[in-house]
């Protein structure tokens, strides 16, 4: 009997001993994974400011003279504010560049010349933003003067308003900074020069042209 109860006993503590040990390996914590970083996606909204330059092709029309082709640069500089909803991107722009677009005419007025030595534009904005790319399409009002000039009479200068249309590709730089490539279609429709040029009491002068231009912008 008495080896029975130190068999026994051995067992009870031989058990005692087993679960000791499991109770003092406990399981490890788990491990809380860091949520997945996501890149953040370019916001357009605010206000920006910048400079744009490039060139010009058109036509000049006039009554007494016909039709001849306008080329020439332009320079300025350009304000704008943006609001972003989702991927839709709204906003004004405006911009007032120097131009040398011109040109001469040697059909029936021999040194006829046409001229526009400024033009500004107050245009709205619709693009759509895919992260730091956004194409656009703009239009709006166009300001400029159309001068017209003939050899040995006064010419006539008048700042004329019309209109512009047309679309671009603005691209997300390094910081604050973007750059865009941009197409604009302007008229500024006609001015009489008359006798001024010393053609006839009635002379109509037309002015339309096609800019190509760059810009770099700062953003707010």
């Amino acid at each position: 009997m008495k080896r029975v109860l130190l068999a026994c006993c051995g067992v009870i503590a031989l058990a005692g001993a087993a679960v000791a040990a499991d109770l003092s390996r406990r399981p490890p914590p788990p491990v809380v994974k860091a949520p997945p970083a996501y890149p953040t996606i370019y916001n357009w909204t605010g206000l920006y400011f910048g400079v744009n330059g490039g060139g010009a092709f058109g036509t000049s029309k006039w009554d007494s003279a016909g039709e001849f082709d306008l080329t020439g640069g332009l320079v300025g500089g350009t304000i704008g504010f943006n609001w972003q909803a989702g991927q839709l991107v709204y906003g004004l722009e405006g911009d007032l560049d120097y131009s040398n677009i011109k040109s001469e005419t040697n059909n029936i007025c021999a040194g006829c010349e046409t001229r526009n030595s400024w033009l500004s534009t107050v245009r709205g904005r619709l693009g759509l933003g895919f992260d730091r790319v956004m194409p656009y399409v703009t239009g709006g009002l166009a300001l400029g003067d159309i001068k017209a000039s003939v050899p040995g009479e006064p010419g006539k200068t008048d700042t004329k308003a019309g209109w512009t249309a047309g679309g671009g590709l603005e691209v997300a730089l390094w910081g604050n900074w973007s750059g865009k490539a941009e197409y604009l279609y302007v008229d500024l429709g006609k001015m009489d020069c008359g006798i001024a040029c010393g053609i006839s009491s009635t002379d109509n002068v037309t002015f339309q042209s096609h800019i190509v231009r760059g810009g770099i912008n700062y953003r707010f």
